[in-house]
C-alpha cells in the first residue's frame, strides 16, 4: 500500500509539473495575441485615417474663412473634430490646392473645428449649405466599434492562422501545439507477427522476453526480475527494425504507439518537450503499451554545449530522459527505439534504466536470406526450377528490404514475359537489376569500345579463375546497364564467409585491377571504365593497412576508425600527418604488387584471354560454365587452374 500511495503522489506531482509549462505557454500565447491585436488596431486606425483623407487637403481655418468670403464654398459637413468643405473650383486661388487637384475635379478640403460662434451666421450670409449627421451611438458604442471589434476580428483571424499552423506542426489547434501526434496502432491494424519476420532470430528472441513480461509480469516480479524499460534496435537501413517493432505489437496484443524522432522537433522551443510529456501521459492512460520511436537520433544526439547546439532538441532530449526515469515500470510500458547511428546518441540515453537492452539487427546471413526469400515469395507463384538457396548465395550483403524488392522485380519480369509463374531466370535477372540496373538498350557501343569492354571483363574473370582464393565466375556480360556499367563480371561464393584472410584480400584486389591490366596488355591504353574498380581496390588496400593490421610496416597498429558503420562507413584518421604519408606509401605498394600480379597472370594466359574475349564480343553475354569450358580447352583439361 505504501508503494501504491507513493506512486500516486509522484504521478500527481508529474501531472502538476507537466501542466504548469502548458498553462504558462498558453498564457504567453494569449498575451502575445492581445498585444498583437492592440498594436494592429492602433496601426489600422492610423491607416484608415490616412486613407480617408487621401483625397482631401487640409487647410487653415483662416483660409476656410477666406473661401467663405469669396463665395467659393458650396457646402460644409460638420463632424466631431473637423469641417469637410466642398468648394467651387472656379473661385479658388490657392496655389497649394491647385497643384494638388485637377481643374476638372471637385476640390474638397478639411480643417479643424474651432469654437467659432459666428460660423453658422457667416455660412447663412453666403448661402452655404451645411449639415451634421445624426448618430444614435454613445461614446461607449464608438469605443466598441473603433477598438473592441477590430481587436476581436484580429484575435479570431490570428487564432485561425495558429490553428492551421498547429495542424501542420502536428498539434491540436492554437492551444494544442505541444500535443503528441503519435499514431496508435492496435494488433489488428499492424497485421504483423514474428512469422512475418525472418533472418533475425536473435533479435526476435530478445524481444520475445519483453512480450512475455507484458503478458505474464507476475512470474518475473515473483523472482525479483525487473522489466526492461527500453530496447534500442540498431542496424543498417532496410534490415527490418520497424517491422520488428510492429511484430512486437502484434505478438503482445497491446497498444502500440508509433512515431518518428523528427515528430518531436519543431521551430518553437518547448514544443518537443511538451509533446514528450503528452506522449507519456497517453502511454500511462493506455498501459500496458509499447512506445516505438523511429530514427531516435533526430532528438537523441549528444549534448556538446557548443555554439551550434539546438536548444529545442536538447530540451526535448532532457524531457525524454526525465520521463524514462519517472514512469513506473510496474505499469507495463515498454519503449522501443530504432536508429542506424548509435554512435551519435547521448550516453545518458543509453545507460541502464533507460534503454537497458541494445538489439543488433544486422544484415542476414545465408540462412537468414533464404528464410527471408521464403517469406516474401510465399504469395508468389514459383516455377519448379526455382532455387532460393542459389539466389541467397548470389545476394551476399543484401538486406531484407533488398530481397523483398528482388522478389517483386522477378514477379514483374515474369508478367512482362507473359508467364504465369516466376522462374529462376527471373529471380537471377532481378538480382542483376538491383545490383547493376536494367539493360540499357539504347546505348550502342562502337565496335572498338565493345572490344575494349570485352577484354576488360574477361581480365576480371581470368584473374578470378586463376587464383585459389577467388570466388567462381557465374556470368560475364558486356551489355550496358542503367547504373553506368558498360559490362560486369558476376561472381558467386560457394559458401557464406564471415572472415577474409590477407591472401583473399590480395586476390580480390588483383581481380579488381585485372580489368585495366587487360586493356594495357592488349590495347596499350588506359580507359575511364576502371574508375570504380580502382576505387574499390584502393579502399580495400587502405583498410588492410589502417584497420586490419595486415602490414609489416605498421604491424597491428590501428590508424583509422570507422564512423557511421551502418550508413556510409566513413573512415576517420587516428594518426598524425607524417604517419598518413607513410600509410599512403604502404597502400601504393599493395596496389603496385597486385597490379604486377594481375599482369603476370594475364600475360601467361594471353591465348585464353584473346579467345574468351572474342567469344564474349560475339555473344555479349556468357555463363560461368561457358567461360570455364573455353579456359580448360585452351589450358588443357589436366592442367590445374
Amino acid at each position: 500500500m505504501q508503494n501504491d500511495s507513493d506512486f500516486k503522489r509522484n504521478e500527481n506531482k508529474q501531472n502538476k509539473d507537466g501542466n504548469q509549462p502548458n498553462n504558462s505557454n498558453n498564457k504567453k500565447i494569449l498575451l502575445g495575441v492581445l498585444a498583437f491585436a492592440l498594436v494592429s488596431t492602433f496601426l489600422l486606425n492610423i491607416l484608415m485615417t490616412s486613407f480617408s483623407g487621401s483625397n482631401m487637403l487640409e487647410i487653415k481655418y483662416s483660409d476656410f474663412i477666406t473661401l467663405l468670403e469669396k463665395d467659393a464654398v458650396k457646402n460644409v459637413e460638420i463632424q466631431n473634430d473637423r469641417l469637410i468643405i466642398n468648394t467651387d473650383v472656379s473661385k479658388i486661388d490657392l496655389p497649394e490646392a491647385m497643384n494638388r487637384f485637377n481643374k476638372t475635379s471637385e476640390m474638397v478640403f478639411y480643417t479643424g473645428l474651432v469654437g467659432d460662434t459666428e460660423l453658422v451666421k457667416t455660412m447663412k450670409e453666403h448661402n452655404v449649405k451645411f449639415s451634421r449627421k445624426v448618430t444614435n451611438s454613445s461614446p461607449v458604442i464608438d469605443f466598441f466599434t473603433s477598438w473592441i471589434m477590430p481587436i476581436l476580428f484580429l484575435y479570431i483571424a490570428f487564432s485561425l492562422i495558429m490553428h492551421f499552423a498547429a495542424k501542420k506542426l502536428g498539434g491540436g489547434g492554437l492551444m494544442g501545439v505541444g500535443k503528441s501526434n503519435a499514431k496508435v496502432y492496435m494488433q489488428k491494424e499492424t497485421g504483423v507477427t514474428f512469422k512475418d519476420v525472418a533472418g533475425q532470430e536473435e533479435a526476435k528472441e530478445s524481444l520475445q522476453e519483453i512480450i512475455d513480461f507484458l503478458h505474464n509480469p507476475d512470474k518475473y516480479i515473483k523472482i525479483g526480475a525487473k522489466q526492461p524499460k527500453g530496447a534500442l534496435l540498431v542496424g543498417p537501413p532496410g534490415t527490418g527494425k520497424t517491422l520488428l517493432a510492429k511484430a512486437v505489437a502484434g505478438e503482445a496484443n497491446v497498444t502500440f504507439m508509433s512515431l518518428s524522432g523528427s515528430d518531436f522537433v519543431e521551430m518553437f522551443v518547448g514544443v518537443g518537450a511538451s509533446r514528450v510529456r503528452d506522449l507519456f501521459k497517453q502511454a500511462s492512460e493506455n498501459a500496458p503499451c509499447i512506445i516505438f520511436i523511429d530514427e531516435i537520433d533526430a532528438i537523441g544526439k549528444k549534448r556538446d554545449g557548443s555554439m551550434n547546439s539546438n536548444d529545442e532538441r536538447e530540451q526535448t532530449l532532457n524531457q525524454l530522459l526525465s520521463e524514462m526515469d519517472g514512469f513506473d515500470s510496474s505499469k507495463a510500458i515498454v519503449i522501443l527505439a530504432a536508429t542506424n547511428r548509435p554512435d551519435v546518441l547521448d550516453k545518458a540515453l543509453l545507460r541502464p534504466g533507460r534503454f537497458d537492452r541494445r538489439i543488433i539487427v544486422e544484415k542476414p546471413d545465408l540462412t537468414g536470406r533464404e528464410d527471408i526469400l521464403k517469406v516474401h515469395s510465399k504469395d508468389v507463384v514459383l516455377g519448379d526450377d526455382v532455387d532460393l538457396h542459389a539466389m541467397a548465395l548470389a545476394t551476399s550483403g543484401a538486406a531484407g528490404a533488398d530481397l523483398a524488392n528482388m522478389v517483386n522485380e522477378a514477379a514483374l519480369r515474369a508478367v512482362r514475359m507473359g508467364r504465369e509463374k516466376v522462374l529462376q531466370e527471373d529471380l537471377m535477372e532481378a538480382v542483376e537489376v538491383i545490383i547493376a540496373g536494367k539493360e540499357k538498350k539504347d546505348r550502342i557501343l562502337s565496335p572498338k569500345e565493345k572490344r575494349i569492354v570485352a577484354f576488360h571483363e574477361v581480365g576480371h574473370a581470368l584473374a578470378s579463375a586463376l587464383q585459389k582464393n577467388s570466388q567462381p565466375v557465374q556470368k560475364i556480360t558486356i551489355v550496358p546497364r542503367t547504373m553506368g556499367a558498360l559490362g560486369y563480371t558476376m561472381q558467386m561464393p560457394e559458401e557464406e564467409k564471415y572472415l577474409m584472410t590477407k591472401d583473399e584480400m590480395i586476390s580480390e584486389i588483383t581481380v579488381l585491377l585485372a580489368g585495366r591490366t587487360a586493356e594495357e596488355i592488349v590495347f596499350e591504353i588506359a580507359t575511364t571504365g576502371a574508375a570504380n574498380d580502382i576505387e574499390r581496390a584502393t579502399k580495400m588496400a587502405r583498410s588492410m593497412v589502417s584497420q586490419y593490421g595486415m602490414s609489416d610496416k605498421f604491424d597491428m597498429m590501428a590508424l583509422e576508425n570507422t564512423e557511421n558503420k551502418y550508413l556510409d562507413g566513413r573512415n576517420v584518421s587516428l594518426c598524425g600527418e607524417n604517419t598518413v604519408a607513410k600509410l599512403d606509401e604502404e597502400v601504393l605498394n599493395i596496389i603496385r604488387s597486385c597490379h604486377k600480379r594481375a599482369e603476370e597472370l594475364l600475360v601467361k594466359n594471353r591465348e585464353a584471354l584473346d579467345k574468351i574475349a572474342e567469344y564474349l564480343y560475339e555473344k555479349e553475354t556468357i555463363t560461368g560454365e561457358q567461360f570455364m569450358e573455353i579456359l580448360k580447352e585452351v589450358r588443357g583439361e589436366d592442367e590445374e587452374l
